[in-house]
């Protein structure tokens, strides 16, 4: 088991590992927007854009790209950001498209409306 930290990103504030590779596949943890970066009263596009930005650096870090991605969970905070999700995850994905699943929930952690979490398979 490899533990995982980004160096383009601050560690996590609590007890957990922004992503750990095990058994030749790559788990990244929810990401939430930026703190700091990204206030949690800004547009869904916005925090969709922070959240898949991390994500792309934690996967670089483990050796991935969104193309090694084989699985997506997604929790929003309302099922009416459904449209505009599935529009910034198919920008960034592309005709690449793993298993996904999109949780509406109540609401998320600081305030913010989207977390992602993701598993991908290391190349080689």
């Amino acid at each position: 088991m490899e533990f995982i930290q980004s160096p383009a990103l601050p560690p996590p504030a609590g007890h957990y590992s922004q992503a750990v590779a095990a058994g030749g596949l790559v788990f990244l943890s929810g990401i939430l927007p930026a703190r700091g970066e990204i206030p949690p009263d800004s547009d869904f596009d916005a925090q969709c854009a922070s959240v898949f930005d991390q994500c792309e650096k934690v996967l670089r870090a483990a050796g991935c790209s969104f193309g090694d991605v084989v699985q997506c969970t997604a929790y929003l905070a309302g099922v009416e950001h459904w449209p505009a999700f599935n529009t910034a995850y198919a920008g960034v994905f592309g005709d690449h498209k793993p298993a996904r699943a999109v949780v509406p929930v109540p609401a998320l952690h600081h305030g913010f409306l989207v977390e992602v979490q993701l598993v991908a398979q290391r190349p080689g």
